[in-house]
Formats: structure tokens, sequence, C-alpha cells
């Protein structure tokens, strides 16, 4: 059986803490390993290791940092299978989307690599008589990272990259299901030439956290969770002078309108909906279709599509695996029993799914519903799970309306051929990323990710321009060197 404590100064360190929490293999429902619950002397033990370290890393010159970020990134691809591996079997989804998790957060490694022409500086010369201007960006110190269950080698590389290219300092804390993934960064960083000290990961839960949050040598903090965290973690952060970013919850819709490709539309919300068992923060789990036609036709087809899902234990070719826990599972079927209660109906029921030979693991099936309204249960909160709901709009304005009112602004997509209708769609809907007939628009590692309204808290959106901008802090320098001007009290701004 596995266990894990911390990550400390370039070596596994044993944790204080006597407490432990149990890592299971969500496939089989087997327990396989434990972590230890640190707080806040772990924390201060790896914040006191950044900070010795990053008096010489901050200083270090950005090609060398770029450079270990370029072997960082070949041992990553290297370790694919292995961090896979690891991924699949502690989270529950299959090989194949734990592989595609490593190469979404790839991209971010790979923008980082190139931060000596991201980083680079602002110069105006002669911006008066004898004056030149410069502007550059510096790291601001130890930075941390609170990092969810779903995707624990992806949302760590979001904030890991960026964060050490620009010369600060890191301490992640990765969620207490599955800590694996962290440990192989660990290793790979230092295998790529990162100084000790650098990078630190400590295990733990609420006493870790408000350790983070609430150490005075942590200069900002980046989360990614659900929304009732991630309002903790930004109000309690920012209370101690932190610079924080915290991503929380979403309800993403996706409108179809009555001119788009049905059949491409189905096949994009069955991955979206129901890919990784819904276990992603950009998964579609509203479907609003325009007119009940395109709302008939679209159930007609998903019905079948949800029934025939095949779903199984990771290490198979499957299209989506086990939920996280036993607990998750069951308060995603008290969300679908909610569903019932309150008059959704119920098209195709996921609830009693098992997988022959694998009755312990925590599968569901698909779950769909029709006729559901915004003022249900299963539409106003984040099920996070393998549930689809459709709404039926009877116009676009009416569309509109719908993602206008829902409070979260993550994620939204829109499926038509028509043009002006989707131009009208990107400039008007409020939310952060969008997409047209693209289910998932999570953007690439040189753009950022981010959303509107109760989505996020902090002005920060993760990773490419934004995550540079949260890492670093701006100064500018308005200097003059010419002896030749005159000399003499100036009471007045210049007049050039």
């Amino acid at each position: 059986m596995q266990e894990f404590h911390n990550y400390i100064n370039g070596a596994v360190v044993k944790s204080t803490a006597t407490a432990t929490s149990p890592v299971y293999m969500p496939s089989t429902g087997e327990q396989t390993g434990v972590v230890y619950q640190g707080g806040v002397a772990d924390v201060d033990k790896a914040v006191a290791a950044a900070k010795e370290a990053f008096v010489s890393w901050s200083q270090m010159s950005s090609l060398k940092r770029s450079a270990i970020m370029y072997k960082f990134r070949e041992l990553l691809i290297a370790n694919t299978d292995r961090i896979a591996t690891a991924i699949a079997k502690q989270h529950g989804k299959v090989f194949e989307d734990a592989k595609g998790e490593i190469a979404r957060g790839l991209e971010v490694v790979e923008y980082a690599c190139g931060i000596n022409t991201h980083q680079q500086g602002q110069y105006s010369r002669q911006v008066s008589t004898g004056i030149d201007v410069l502007a550059n960006r510096y790291p601001l110190g130890v930075v941390a990272g609170i990092t969810p269950f779903n995707f624990p080698c992806m949302v760590p590389l979001w904030m890991i990259p960026m964060a050490i290219a620009t010369g600060n300092t890191f301490v992640l804390k990765p969620s207490e299901k599955n800590p694996e993934a962290s440990f192989i960064i660990a290793e790979l960083l230092k295998e790529a030439g990162l100084p000790d000290g650098v990078f630190n990961v400590v295990n733990g839960g609420v006493d870790a956290v408000n350790g983070i949050l609430k150490h005075d040598d942590i200069k900002a903090v980046s989360f990614v969770g659900s929304t009732p965290i991630a309002q903790y973690v930004y109000h309690t952060g920012t209370a101690h002078n932190k610079r924080v970013q915290a991503l929380g919850g979403a309800k993403n819709h996706m409108i179809v309108m009555p001119d788009a490709d049905i059949d491409s539309a189905v096949d994009c919300l069955v991955g979206a909906g129901y890919g990784a068992a819904g276990e992603r923060c950009m998964a579609v789990s509203v479907l609003v279709a325009v007119g009940d036609d395109v709302a008939d036709k679209i159930v007609a087809q998903m019905k079948d599509r949800a029934k025939t899902l095949d779903i199984g234990p990771w290490d198979k070719a499957k299209d989506m695996g086990a939920v996280i826990s036993k607990e998750h599972r069951e308060k995603i079927i008290g969300y679908i029993e909610s569903g019932v209660e309150q008059g959704a109906d119920l098209v195709v029921d996921g609830r009693d799914f098992t997988v022959e030979g694998y009755e312990n693991g925590y599968y569901l099936g698909g779950s769909l519903f029709d006729n559901v309204t915004t003022d249900m249960k299963i539409y106003q909160e984040e099920i996070f799970g393998p549930v689809l709901c459709v709404v039926r709009a009877k116009s676009y304005d009416h569309a509109m309306e719908i993602v206008e009112e829902c409070p979260y602004g993550n994620g939204v997509a829109l499926f038509t051929n028509d043009g002006d209708v989707s131009r009208h769609f990107v400039n008007n809907v409020n939310v952060g990323m969008v997409g047209v007939n693209v289910p998932i628009p999570v953007p690439v590692g040189f753009h950022s990710f981010g959303g509107w309204k109760d989505s996020p808290f902090g002005s920060h959106g993760a990773y490419g321009p934004e995550g540079l901008n949260f890492y670093t802090k701006a100064k500018t320098v308005t200097q003059r060197w010419n002896s030749s001007i005159q000399r003499g009290a100036e009471f007045n701004f210049s007049q050039r």
C-alpha cells in the first residue's frame, strides 16, 4: 500500500501528521494507499525551503530557466504512459483520457519554455528631454497552488510552469484523493535540473489549506475547485494580503439552433456531457434546444447514445470510467432523485449501472433528463457527474436569456450554421469562454483560461498571458543620465 507524505527541498519528507486519509482505485473500489494529512507545520517547512531557494532561483537567467522547462517538457512526453497510469488508477478516468489531460497540461509547459520572449520588457527612449523609461516584470516570491481531484496533472501544470519560469518558487497542495501525479511531476522537475526547494508538495486537508492561505511568506495562491471553497480561498487569502486567483464552479450550456447539424451536435454532446464521467468544470451539463423539433430529435438520439455508452475500468478502451469515490457517486444519485421528484423527465437512468467483474467500482451510467426547468436543483447546481439536462427554449433570444440568468459564466457553446447569429452570440453572451460549433472551449496554452460571473474569484485567469501577469509584478523605471541638462528645482510637471 502506497504512502504519500510531502516533497520538500528536493526530497520526500515524512509528514508531521499521524492522521491519514485513504486513496482508492475507483475502478475497483480497492484501497491502494494513504495520504498523511499534514498541516501548518508541514506548510511552514515547505515555505521555508521555497523562500531560501527563491534567492538564487529568482536571479538565475531566464535562458537557464527556459532550458529547464524544455528538459521538463521532454521528460513529460517520455513519461506520459507512467503519469497517465497513475492518474487513471487514482481518479477512475480511462487511460486515453488521462493521456489527453497530460497533453493539455503540456501546452502550458511549452508556453513557459518561451519565457524569454513572453517576459521581454518595454523601453521608451527620450520620453522627455534626456529621460528614458523602461518597464519589466519581477517574480513575487513564494507562491502556492491548491488543486482538485479531477485533473491531478493538468491543473497543476496550469500553475507550476508559469510560476517557476517567471522566477517564483512553488508550494503545491494537491487533492488528497489522487496525489501520485504531483510526486511524479516533482521527480521529473528535479531530473530536468530544477534546484531543490523551487518546487514542493504538501499533502493535507483544511489545516494545510489554511496554513497556505494565512502564511506571511506566501505571496499568491492559485486555486481550482468548487465555488464555496473558491469563495473561501479568495476571501481568506486576500484578507491575508495575498494575490488570489480562485476558479470555482460552472453550469455550462450548449445552445443548438434549428439550422445546426444535429448529428454533429449530438456527437459533440455525448463526449462533452459524459466524457470523464462528467467530472470536468467545462463539461456541458445543460443542452438548450431551440424549438421542440430540435429537442425531440436530440433527445431521441441521445437516449440511444446514453444507453450504449461503453463504461468500464481505467485500463480498458472505454468511453468513460468510474467517478472518483463512493461518496461522490451517492451525491450524484441524490441529484438524479431530486430531478425526478421535481418533475423532470428521466429519459435514461444511470443509477443502477454496474460493470461485470468490477461490482465494487464507483460506476454510473449516463443519465438524461428532458423538460428540465431553471428552478430545479439539477439545473441550478453543478452535479459534476454523467448527468445531462435538456432545457427547451422557444427562440434564440429565450436561449440567451436562460444563459444570462445563470449565475455561472465559465463556458458556453452555440451550434449553428448562421454566421449572423454566431456573431451576435460571441459579442453578447456574458460568459468567459465561448465555443461556436465547439462543445468544450478550453483555450490552448498560449491563450488564457477564465470564466465570468460567479465562476472565478480574482482578476486573473489561468496560464497564458494572464498567468504570466498573475505570477509577476511590474516595475517601471524613469531615468535621466544627461548631465548637460540645466539644473534647478522643478515645481511643475515637465512640459516636454
